[in-house]
């Protein structure tokens, strides 16, 4: 039974998963779109909408929260952006995970993880 696990563990150990999920969650934000495979594109789409909703108060906690999460201090501002521009009166839902097919040499399903537009 699946009792009280909510997280997917990817295949990998904790240390790593969060260093890669640090480093996609980088990624999306300052490029706006990535290719991933989906079990990681749906983890992803978790942290990442939390810290946009937190990028929406514009204050020293949650600048903080977000540059002890993110790795650069430009994808930190491209995040305050992204919520004071467009998602200002969102009240959720950031982000869209298109599923793109498969992948060639092991057969696992793609997704484009993609922020919405208004």
């Amino acid at each position: 039974m699946r009792h009280g696990r909510k997280l997917k563990k990817l295949g990998v150990y904790s240390g790593l998963r969060s260093m890669m999920l640090r480093n996609l969650a980088t990624s999306l934000i300052e490029k706006g779109r990535i290719e991933t495979t989906v079990t990681r594109a749906k983890s992803m789409r978790r942290v990442v909408e939390k810290l946009i909703t937190a990028a929406k108060v514009d204050d020293l906690a949650s600048r903080r929260k977000l540059h002890a999460y993110l790795l650069t201090p430009e994808a930190v501002d491209q995040a305050f952006k992204l919520a004071k521009e467009q998602y200002a009166t969102r009240p959720g839902g950031y982000l869209r995970v298109v599923k793109t097919g498969y992948r060639k040499g092991d057969a696992a399903e793609l997704a484009v993880l993609e922020f919405v537009e208004k």
